[in-house]
């Protein structure tokens, strides 16, 4: 499978099975989950064929581990604008997570914290370099500390998800650590 193609399907599961489920007529369970075969059907009655080789070649190909299977249903592994309980149990995070941004954004994260902005929780890595790739998709990248281990003495809840990814509801803004001047590439 080429590499467009292995974008093209994999963008168009992160669609149907984050955000738009609905537009082609599928109906998540309350984890998220949709009978492979079903998504197969619905997008291919929809007009976008891809074979189960295809989404299996998708699932683990993508380097962000998007997509989790689980015999014979599909989820995303996290991301959602659509009601879903990833059903993660709370965790206890590293002293420091980060979070990746532009410039123009530090202004409303300063005074307000970062929020979930229509996803269900706010995302946060692991490490400087996921967030910079993370900031850098929407220019040029700035990343932020969060000091997580205060956050969860204080009472946050953290939940990571299969893919590594970190998640919280909200970061208040006492919690974050703004870099001198925004990093470059």
């Amino acid at each position: 499978m080429d590499e467009r193609r292995t974008v093209k399907v994999s963008k168009y599961l992160s669609k149907h099975l984050r955000h738009q489920p609905e537009r082609i007529g599928l109906t998540l369970d309350e984890g998220g989950w949709i009978e492979i075969e079903t998504l197969i059907a619905a997008a291919t009655a929809h007009g976008f064929r891809f074979t189960r080789e295809e989404l299996d070649h998708v699932v683990a190909a993508n380097d962000k581990k998007r997509f989790a299977v689980d015999g014979t249903r599909i989820r995303a592994s996290q991301g959602h604008s659509v009601e879903v309980d990833l059903g993660l149990p709370p965790a206890t995070p590293p002293a420091y997570l980060y979070h990746g941004t532009v410039a123009g954004s530090l202004d409303a994260i300063r005074a307000e914290g970062l929020s979930p902005m229509g996803r269900h929780d706010v995302h946060l890595s692991a490490d400087r370099e996921t967030a910079t790739r993370v900031g850098a998709r929407r220019g040029r990248p700035v990343v932020l500390a969060v000091d997580a281990g205060a956050m969860h003495r204080d009472g946050h809840v953290f939940q990571v998800s299969a893919n590594g990814v970190w998640l919280t509801q909200t970061v208040p803004p006492q919690y974050l650590r703004f870099p001198a001047w925004p990093q470059a590439r």
